[in-house]
């Protein structure tokens, strides 16, 4: 139950310092950080565009309870508000998948719903982990292949790097 995949995201203010502080939080779980990507936001789309990340971590000394405890940390410490539903944030920190581990508690959903839709996730998780799984899903790679080249193409690759 140690190794969990996280997805960062953040649209506002120094957006690479705040996914760096993400990747700060976990370490020194983390395995493997993924390039950023730039991407469009959806929900509502009236707002800045994402700078996103993954990072793939385990821990054998914390469950998807303690990696949910640490994104919220991790938000709240970046001063994240909840005005809006998908709306602007200094910092999302998503749970993706925890191995072994599946919930439908509604405080944490895992796998984290949506994922087989968001390019967003799936991209930059490839590039980590190929032969990742989704589980309950397949394949990552089928699931990036089944998205629209539109969905695809959304994410753009950036020189920026996390360490």
């Amino acid at each position: 139950m140690s190794r969990a995949l996280l997805s960062l995201g953040s649209n506002l203010g120094d957006r690479l310092a705040f996914l760096q502080s993400a990747v700060d939080a976990v370490r020194p779980a983390v395995v493997a950080v993924s390039s950023v990507y730039e991407t469009k936001a959806w929900g509502v789309e009236d707002q800045p565009d994402f700078l996103n990340a993954v990072v793939l971590v385990d821990d054998p000394a914390r469950d998807h309870w303690d990696w949910l405890r640490t994104g919220q940390a991790t938000e709240q410490a970046a001063e994240r508000v909840r005005e809006v539903r998908w709306g602007p944030r200094t910092l999302d920190v998503d749970i993706v998948t925890v191995a072994g581990v599946r919930s439908d508690d509604p405080q944490l959903l895992l796998p984290h719903p949506g994922t087989p839709e968001r390019a967003s996730v799936l991209i930059p998780w490839l590039e980590i982990e190929p032969a990742a799984v989704l589980p309950g899903h397949g394949r990552i790679a089928d699931l990036l292949a089944a998205r629209p080249a539109s969905d695809r193409d959304s994410v753009r690759l950036t020189s920026l790097a996390l360490a």
